[in-house]
């Protein structure tokens, strides 16, 4: 039973162990440059670290392993113009132990050439680059500010407000057709138009005033025989 529970707690341990090993295998890779020849002059003089490079994908976090002689040569991370210069007299950092461990720490190209210009020229020089954290992307794009409202458009802003009474279109008589007069008995026919009040002509003024007079007279008649009576 004992020999049991021992072997039980031991797969345990060894699981965590791997898993822990997992973990920091999968954070970050560790890169020799050259294999096992190290950091030297290419055999053929051509650019084999740079086409290894493209192989492979650096990732922040990553680091190269430059193994060389120390004393007898170097590493310095230098631009992007003393990289295609070979010129060693400015770099950014130079590494002269003989087993250099270069930890990338943000994306984009890295530089590097040997510290003995004749090896420079003879194509001992690399270019490395490290891909865009991810995850530094998605914080960016969660913490961007959010789109702003749309605008009210004018169809919306023409509308009357909710509760308001809209007043409903005056609608304009049409005008009727002109109906035709009949026609008369020499076989012509009228102007078209129906007849109205206004054709008929007025009274002249003499015939106006006669009817005033009579008016007045049998006005004063009748009021003549009720004070007789």
């Amino acid at each position: 039973m004992m020999s049991k529970v021992k072997f039980v707690s031991a797969m345990h341990v060894i699981g965590v162990v791997s898993v822990v090993l997992f973990m920091q295998r999968g954070e970050a890779t560790q890169f020799t440059v050259g294999g096992s020849k190290g950091w030297c002059v290419p055999s053929d003089n051509g650019a084999a670290y740079n086409q290894w490079a493209e192989k492979m994908r650096f990732q922040i976090g990553d680091s190269i392993l430059f193994v060389y002689p120390s004393g007898k040569d170097s590493v310095l991370q230098v631009s992007k113009e003393d990289y295609s210069s070979c010129t060693t007299t400015s770099p950014i950092t130079k590494y002269t132990d003989g087993h250099t461990d270069f930890k990338f720490t943000k994306s984009g190209p890295y530089h590097f050439i040997s510290g003995n210009k004749d090896n420079c020229n003879k194509n001992e020089k690399l270019v490395v680059v490290v891909m865009a954290d991810r995850s530094s992307n998605s914080s960016s794009k969660a913490s961007s500010p959010p789109a702003p409202a749309p605008s009210v458009s004018d169809h919306e802003q023409q509308q009357p407000p909710v509760g308001s009474q809209q007043q409903p279109p005056v609608s304009t008589p049409q005008m009727q057709p002109p109906v035709a007069s009949p026609p008369t008995d020499d076989g012509t026919t009228g102007s078209g138009l129906a007849p109205s009040a206004e054709s008929n002509p007025p009274p002249n003024g003499a015939a106006a005033f006669a009817m005033s007079f009579v008016g007045s007279f049998a006005a004063f008649v009748g009021s003549s025989l009720v004070l007789a009576f």
